[in-house]
C-alpha cells in the first residue's frame, strides 16, 4: 500500500468522462498494469489488475459498491484497501488517483 511519505509520479490514465460506471479501464505504465473503476459515487479506485489467486483481469470483473469479483473464481477484493475478502485471502496494490482539468492521473511511487 501507498503512504503519504512516498514520493509519486503521476501518470495521464484516460479521460474522467470516458470512464463508463462499474467498468473497468486496464491502464499500463512500464510494467504495471492496473485496472481503473468509477464508482456510482463518481470516485475512482485504480488497484493491481491481477487477482492474487490465478492471476484473472480485475477490470473484466463484476463491481458491486465498493468491491470487484475477480471474473476467474469470484474472488471478491474490496477496491479501497485491496483486500481479499474473507473466507478467501491475499491482497493486490491500490493507486491514488487525482482528476486534473477532467484527466483522471494514477500515483505510482517513484523508485528510492
Amino acid at each position: 500500500m501507498n503512504t503519504q511519505s512516498e514520493q509519486m509520479v503521476w501518470v495521464q490514465a484516460v479521460s474522467y468522462e470516458e470512464l463508463a460506471f462499474y467498468t473497468g479501464k486496464t491502464i499500463r505504465y512500464q510494467d504495471v498494469e492496473v485496472a481503473l473503476f468509477k464508482l456510482k459515487s463518481g470516485k475512482l479506485q485504480a488497484l493491481q489488475n491481477r487477482c492474487p489467486h490465478k492471476e484473472g483481469v480485475l477490470a473484466e470483473g463484476i463491481v458491486c459498491d465498493d468491491h470487484v469479483f475477480c471474473p476467474m473464481h469470484d474472488r471478491k477484493i474490496h477496491l479501497p484497501s485491496g483486500l481479499v475478502q474473507a473466507p478467501d485471502t491475499g491482497c493486490v496494490q491500490t493507486y491514488v488517483t487525482k482528476v486534473d482539468n477532467g484527466t483522471v492521473y494514477i500515483g505510482f511511487p517513484t523508485s528510492k
